[in-house]
């Protein structure tokens, strides 16, 4: 059954991640299985991956430029930043999905007294992302080798608030079906601070595409969407309890140009990517605890 609950939510998820055969001018220069999967990196001239299995193929999970290793690879990351337009100073951050630590690393170089807490199911991922990947932690920044969901129940139990959320949880295949429902985003929106953002990476185009929407915005009210024209690659959500309008973002995407050139992050460009998001029709029903993926593919 889990099986197949897998594969149905592989078929929705078309899009969500970058299928590639194994690239055979690439060396694998560490391979490790762990109880939720196998593990792979692979180096291509200058370019280093974490990637993890999907049957005969890989997914691509982290990417850094072995010389120059502020530099973000992958274009969702570089979106990921437009979360900045929305709460320009975050002190407190909370990423659930670890891959390389490329986020995690890319804040700290932002913001030096930034305390971030990593939420990765995997202890072998954190275990490569420290050796292969520089994923750095320190006082301020902690790792927890935990279920997403639950550490964000547990959390709200301790009233703790973020004042940036990231969702990156993927494992290779699918994001996880207990963290698209409309009871995870409400707990989520509850450790968010006053002006506090959720960013998360999400479906460019998939069965689930319109069924997302709904939730989020049915724990949101609108919210903005960063994609590419043609919908390539990812989408990226920002969502929160207050979100600046359109004019606010666009006026302080002069103040990051700077900064975010040290990642190789075209603000501006990626700034015209965001487009609000309102509500659509009531056709799409909201995904929840009782009427997940699982039971739409069905």
């Amino acid at each position: 059954m889990v099986n197949r609950i897998k594969r149905l939510c592989l078929t929705a998820l078309t899009g969500i991640v970058v299928l590639t055969p194994t690239i055979s001018s690439a060396e694998v220069i560490k391979e490790q299985r762990s109880m939720y999967r196998n593990i792979f990196v692979e180096d291509k001239q200058n370019i280093r991956c974490l990637k993890f299995s999907v049957k005969r193929k890989v997914s691509s999970q982290s990417c850094i430029d072995k010389d120059e290793p502020n530099r973000l690879v992958f274009d969702y990351t570089k979106f990921v930043f437009t979360g900045l337009l929305a709460n320009p100073n975050p002190e407190k951050v909370l990423i659930i999905g670890l891959g390389g630590g490329t986020l995690s690393n890319s804040l700290q170089l932002l913001f030096p007294d930034i305390k971030i807490d990593n939420v990765e199911i995997d202890p072998a991922v954190v275990t490569v992302a420290k050796e292969y990947f520089d994923f750095k932690e320190s006082e301020n920044i902690q790792t927890f080798n935990q279920d997403g969901r639950i550490f964000i129940k547990r959390a709200a139990l301790k009233k703790l608030q973020y004042d940036l959320i990231i969702l990156d949880a993927f494992n290779g295949e699918y994001i996880p079906e207990h963290l698209l429902t409309r009871e995870f985003l409400q707990e989520t929106k509850s450790l968010l601070s006053d002006h506090g953002v959720v960013v998360a990476n999400t479906f460019s185009s998939s069965l689930l595409f319109h069924h997302e929407t709904a939730t989020y915005h049915d724990v949101f009210g609108d919210f903005y969407t960063v994609s590419k024209s043609n919908n390539a690659g990812n989408r990226i959500i920002l969502a929160g309890k207050q979100l600046p309008d359109e004019g606010t973002l666009l006026n302080r995407v002069k103040d990051w140009q700077a900064p975010l050139a040290r990642l190789d992050v075209d603000i501006k460009y990626t700034a015209s990517l965001i487009k609000r998001q309102t509500k659509q029709d009531d056709s799409y029903r909201v995904l929840t605890d009782q009427y997940s993926p699982a039971n739409l593919l069905r």
